[in-house]
């Protein structure tokens, strides 16, 4: 622990909130407070509640962002615990993947290049200038085979921190560093470490159900065997060679979770249009001429616009290549895009370009070109300003008819003889060739994209904003509304025409198809991504009666909001097969094709079901190496389909029969699962695969209930970030802030799918809260003898029990919604204002000893899931309670009286008003000029408890015109028409009385829809003047004056005490609800 002083600060208040969580720890797990088994009866509706959480990758602490997701779940399980349920929390390791063996080969590769310990370079440059090829190769190696060089870009990402200093960050000695080298070290080295921190973050964990997967645990591996065993005997696994996200280093597909960047990125396909140089080639192909075909490559979206071709576009300065495809044909494109292609055996070497010639744009342009369905019999090759290198393969076909950059690029050419000279263009590359039209678009006619430059007022090929406007617009009108003019699909329509004009181009060799990465993609490895045709095993998700089954799971679940929903909806529509293995990383091996792992968001589908059973087959054991009970060669199909899927009694299997009737009572009883809480990152992959996972393999009564889906965690305001040093461990932030501090602020930091605050000031002043609430905890109880004793007997008793009331109705409402955020302010920041109110109002009478006592229990309860260390401490040592607090049932509580809390708030408004009322006056006052030594001594205040005449007819017509359902008012002009038919018109003027009773009317309207139809009433639902003589006392104090008198203002001699002061009463007229006053000098 920390000391009570650090850099001249006293951390005394932490510190007693750490040493309260250290012994409520030890009373928690002397008495198994948090373990959960299940009953033979099955449980009814509410009587379990069973939540999880995505167990966390261990290769490194768990930091808050784990902790704010966690904590949602965390919370809604001790609310419910509270409330007497049978609450089963687990948790578990997650080690597959790529991260942590990737890691522990870095770090072998700098011990072998800077010793052990190492001694770096001064400068990072040093190594990014000249990459380590043989660092390079020794991992390509282990992916399978050598890849090549590793770019520099690469090098920077993945050496921009050294793995050594990494690990050292953590804590660790130099001679502990070099034993992670081996990747199961790991395993055995932070998975404890994580439980430790969510023991001291207070997590009401069942531990004895927890595990870490990979082959390593012997019975999960078992486990996540037996689950794809079940997927391929259903036809849900299958091998089929198609595009994916990989990365080159390390020799395999690179799903989410192996990404340092670019989650979420799907391939994205072109048509490459092979347009034939025609000879003589220029003198950087000669060498080529007679001898292959040179094309340039280019990649388009849209091949149906092909017949319309003008020219062909180059970037002037961008650097170019001609690439071996084959041994007839030579593409020419960018290095990126080549690369991609010798990933889709579209290259003579497979997986590495072989460049013939390295070219420039300006090498190319004048280029005669020979394209497929191009009208035009020769095209030429053109420069375009605009043109981007990372995007296709640098290379772009014009069909200025219908792409409005090509139109403006192509009128400039045209129209700028100076622009022609500066890069030697000859006119007859340029001024022969017209627009084309090929596509019929409804709204722009047949040259849609000169039609919408024109519309748009675009000058020039440099207004990229409008340009990708136009662009768009006429690419989607264009697509589902436009019908081709020409070609053998003439009069079809584009939608249908376009995959039917890219399947004639490949079929007749004048094109291939090309994919690439829809955004840049970062491997944890370091390296850039690209799409490769990969053959190998793959989910079928997507399949339409799988796809429907999912979505009617989707619908019967509780998402928490609109938002998620939608996310998920989404999900479901673009999702197709999924790449679940690797070559590469830690895991367990696919049982039909052991050469592959099964990857990281595959093996984690349907391991909730195995947090049912974990505990009778690992006894407690996170690695599975207690073999006491089973051995897991005995967990065979039939034994994990009769728990799980409810097959017949395994006869063959010799566990014992108790056991396997123990194991499915286990599953029985706990699924489904009634929550599950997460990140909404993981919606569009854990989430979703865990949705088709269920309902392909468990019986519908057992799909998940409910998924809890939140933004991500700012620190400070501010994205959390290692490398800017924004970041917080969960270790550190209990050793900071105190576990309960930290639990207080992430309650705080926000309930929806937006991004959070977790921020130090909420935190500190937390550990302030929450320690002087304990002090004053003690006083009350050391104090009780001076209290009041017996039943509530003034206004402020009855005030205070009804706030408790409310609280306890309107958190256990916020809790059960798990909006945390809003249960922290019902059941802890309004039930202490409350309190403190309560304090003040009472005066000389003094509180209370049965509703303070009540008030302790009460909060006590409510903030339990929150600070249930604060809370079990106070409930054992403070109030002298038996049993546990977080057992100890939501908190009973009467019908909350709404008309008590509107006029206590009538109460405490109106005492607002008179201060101001009075300082007004007194600093207008001739006698305070003159210099009264202690101000006005009487206050005199004036309420009217009905509305009458003229505003007592507004409001029956206000009434009689309002929605209490939509609290919407009918229209303005049918309201003004009532008004003009009622009294208060009859024999007036109409100009005068609209003017007087408009107003009236507006504001009346804009507090009913603000505050409900009772703002339209004629009195209030309480007496006024009552709710005011009962509280003289407490007027007189705040105010400071000696008497009060309340009036009534229809009472024509109370008027006439206001003397001189008539006046202010005239000008402050009271009003239901807003009473006035004046203060006089006797």
């Amino acid at each position: 622990m920390a000391s009570n002083t650090e850099d001249g600060k006293s951390f005394a208040r932490r510190d007693r909130l750490l040493e309260i969580e250290s012994q409520v720890q030890k009373w928690w797990e002397e008495n198994e407070i948090f373990r959960a088994d299940s009953l033979k009866t099955p449980p009814k509706p509410g009587e379990k509640f069973f939540g999880n959480f995505p167990y966390p990758y261990m290769n490194g602490y768990l930091h808050l962002g784990h902790a704010f997701s966690l904590s949602k779940l965390e919370f809604a399980s001790a609310y419910h615990r509270l409330r007497g349920v049978n609450v089963l929390l687990p948790f578990a390791f997650h080690c597959t993947g790529m991260p942590i063996k990737a890691s522990a080969d870095k770090l072998s590769r700098e011990i072998k290049t800077f010793g052990d310990p190492p001694v770096f370079p001064s400068s990072l440059d040093d190594q990014i200038n000249e990459p380590d090829t043989e660092m390079v190769e020794e991992v390509a190696k282990t992916a399978g085979k050598f890849k090549g060089k590793k770019s520099k870009a690469a090098a920077k990402a993945s050496s921009g921190k050294f793995q050594w200093e990494i690990m050292r960050s953590y804590g660790l000695s130099d001679a502990e560093i070099s034993q992670f080298q081996d990747p199961h070290h790991w395993l055995m080295y932070f998975p404890p470490l994580a439980m430790e921190d969510l023991k001291a973050f207070g997590l009401g964990c069942d531990w004895r159900r927890s595990f870490i997967t990979t082959e390593v645990n012997p019975f999960y591996d078992s486990y996540v065997r037996w689950q794809m065993r079940k997927l391929k005997k259903m036809g849900k696994i299958v091998k089929d060679l198609r595009s994916t996200i990989y990365s080159p280093l390390d020799g395999q597909p690179c799903a989410d979770h192996d990404r340092a960047s670019g989650e979420g990125v799907q391939p994205q396909e072109f048509t490459l249009i092979k347009m034939e140089v025609i000879p003589p080639f220029p003198p950087k192909l000669r060498a080529l001429e007679g001898r292959r075909k040179v094309f340039l490559a280019a990649a388009t979206s849209r091949p149906e616009t092909m017949y319309g071709q003008t020219n062909a576009w180059v970037l002037p300065d961008g650097k170019y290549g001609a690439f071996e495809i084959n041994d007839t044909d030579v593409f020419i494109l960018t290095e990126r895009a080549a690369l991609n292609l010798s990933y889709q055996k579209l290259s003579r070497v497979p997986e590495k370009p072989s460049c013939l010639a390295e070219l420039t744009g300006h090498d190319l342009i004048g280029l005669p070109l020979k394209s497929p369905l191009a009208f035009n019999e020769i095209i030429y090759t053109l420069p375009m300003f605009s043109l981007l290198l990372d995007k296709g393969s640098g290379i772009v076909t014009s069909v200025p008819s219908d792409s409005p950059d090509d139109f403006m690029a192509f009128h400039d050419l045209k129209t700028k003889p100076v622009l022609r000279a500066k890069f030697g263009i000859k006119e007859e590359w340029v001024l022969p060739f017209e627009i084309i039209p090929i596509i019929d678009d409804p709204e722009f006619g047949d040259k849609s994209a000169e039609k919408i430059c024109k519309d748009y007022g675009i000058q020039s090929q440099k207004e990229k904003d409008k340009l990708a406007e136009a662009k768009e617009l006429i690419y989607r009108g264009g697509f589902y509304e436009g019908t081709m003019l020409v070609g053998e699909f003439a009069g079809m329509r584009v939608k249908e025409a376009k995959n039917l004009i890219k399947s004639k181009l490949v079929e007749l060799g004048q094109a291939v198809i090309y994919s690439e990465p829809a955004m840049k993609v970062i491997s944890r490895s370091g390296d850039e991504c690209v799409v490769a045709l990969t053959d190998q095993w793959y989910i079928t998700y997507g399949e339409p009666e799988w796809k429907q089954q999912a979505k009617d799971c989707l619908a019967n679940m509780n998402l928490y909001s609109n938002e998620a929903r939608h996310s998920f909806e989404d999900t479901l529509n673009w999702l197709e097969q999924w790449a679940c293995s690797r070559s590469y990383g830690l895991g367990t091996r696919l049982p039909w094709d052991e050469d592959f792992l099964i990857e990281s968001l595959s093996d984690s589908t349907l391991y909730m079901a195995y947090y049912t059973v974990s505990h009778l087959l690992q006894k407690g054991n996170l690695y599975g190496s207690d073999t006491s009970s089973v051995k897991p060669e005995q967990m065979k199909d039939e034994v994990w389909d009769y728990v799980f899927c409810g097959s017949p009694f395994p006869e063959s299997s010799d566990i014992c029969s108790c056991l396997l009737t123990k194991m499915k009572q286990e599953f029985e009883y706990w699924y489904p699962f009634d929550v599950r809480t997460s990140g909404k990152d993981l919606i569009r992959n854990h989430l979703t695969f865990c949705v088709y996972n269920h309902t392909a393999i468990l019986d519908k009564r057992y799909w998940p209930r409910g998924f809890r889906s939140n933004g991500h965690l700012l620190l400070n305001s501010e994205k959390m970030s290692k490398s800017t040093g924004n970041f917080k461990t969960l270790r550190e932030a209990i050793q900071e802030f105190s576990a309960e501090a930290t639990r207080f602020c992430l309650a705080d930091a926000g309930d929806g799918m937006d991004d959070a605050n977790f921020a130090f000031e909420t935190v500190n002043a937390a550990i302030l809260r929450l320690t002087k609430e304990l002090s004053w905890m003690q006083e009350v109880i050391e104090g009780e003898g001076s209290f009041r004793k017996g039943p509530c007997s003034t206004f402020a008793d009855h005030v205070f029990a009804n706030e408790m009331n409310i609280a306890v109705q309107m958190t256990e409402k916020n809790y059960s919604e798990f909006m945390f955020r809003e249960a922290l302010k019902t059941g802890f920041y309004d039930l202490q204002a409350a309190r403190d109110e309560y304090r003040f109002s009472c005066g000389k009478g003094g509180m209370n000893r049965d509703l303070l006592r009540r008030f302790m229990d009460v909060q006590t309860r409510i903030i339990t899931p929150i600070c249930p260390h604060f809370a079990e401490y106070v409930w054992r040592e403070v109030l002298r309670n038996e049993g546990f607090v977080v057992k100890a049932g939501w908190p009973e509580a009467d019908t909350p009286d709404l008309t008590l809390k509107l006029a206590n708030k009538y109460l405490q408004d109106s005492i607002v008003s008179f201060r101001k009322l009075l300082q007004k006056q007194v600093s207008g006052s001739k006698k305070a000029d003159r210099g009264a030594e202690n101000g006005p001594n009487l206050g005199l205040i004036y309420v009217s408890e009905q509305y009458d005449g003229w505003k007592a007819e507004c409001l029956k017509i206000l009434q009689s015109k309002f929605n209490t359902e939509t609290r919407e008012f009918a229209p303005d002009n049918e309201i003004l028409e009532a008004l003009q038919q009622s009294d208060v018109w009859q024999g007036g003027n109409f100009k005068e009385i609209q003017k007087l009773c408009m107003p009236f009317v507006k504001f009346k309207k804009d507090e009913a829809i603000a505050v409900g139809v009772h703002a339209l009433d004629l009195k209030l639902p309480f007496g006024e003047i009552e709710v005011l003589e009962e509280n003289l006392e407490l007027i007189k104090r705040q105010l400071g004056l000696e008497e009060i008198e309340i009036l009534s203002a229809a009472d024509s001699d109370a008027v006439e005490k206001a003397g001189q002061y008539s006046s202010v009463l005239n000008q402050n007229q009271p009003s239901p609800g807003n009473p006035t006053a004046i203060f006089l000098f006797e």
